[in-house]
């Protein structure tokens, strides 16, 4: 009994310093505009309140179409163009065709490039919005996204490097 409480207490006093460094303290460093985007995805602000300039999570009942993306290790998406109506709901059917992991963010220009600049300064952070999906080599999942208002969008692989190399892609929203 007393080794059993002894070894739950040593795991508690390891594991505490691990799980603190896990969650991160990611507002320095990143001036007001990412530290505001970053606590987003903790659960506040822009992003953690899941809206974006490029829309909001979409609900699956309401999905009016589905477009396939395929991701590969040329460092793109094909289709790399998306033509959207304003109010439409799109369930992004996405397979990663490559052998690395690659990963689709939809967002403003601007909203992926702040995040593009987080994800080199913490490369390795994992993080799960509904705007994005993270997929490793040889994998399929989805995106269910409501376009609310015209525009012009993106999407992009913020995996450091990915996007510099060109995956990226287009969102017309009329």
């Amino acid at each position: 009994m007393i080794t059993r409480t002894i070894k739950l207490l040593l795991t508690a006093t390891l594991a505490a310093p691990l799980m603190a460094l896990a969650a991160g303290e990611h507002s320095g460093g990143h001036g007001k505009g990412m530290a505001d985007m970053h606590k987003g995805m903790q659960g506040g602000g822009v992003m953690g309140g899941h809206e974006s300039a490029a829309g909001k999570p979409g609900d699956p009942a309401k999905v009016t179409r589905t477009v396939p993306v395929e991701m590969d290790d040329n460092m793109r998406f094909t289709p790399s163009e998306v033509s959207v109506k304003a109010g439409e709901t799109i369930r992004f059917f996405v397979v990663n065709k490559g052998k690395i992991p690659h990963e689709m963010v939809i967002g403003s220009t601007a909203e992926l490039d702040e995040h593009a600049e987080m994800m080199r300064k913490m490369p390795g952070m994992k993080h799960a919005e509904p705007n994005q999906i993270n997929l490793e080599p040889g994998k399929r999942g989805g995106i269910v996204w409501t376009f609310d208002k015209a525009g012009s969008f993106a999407f992009a692989c913020l995996v450091p490097g990915h996007k510099e190399a060109g995956m990226v892609g287009k969102i017309a929203v009329n």
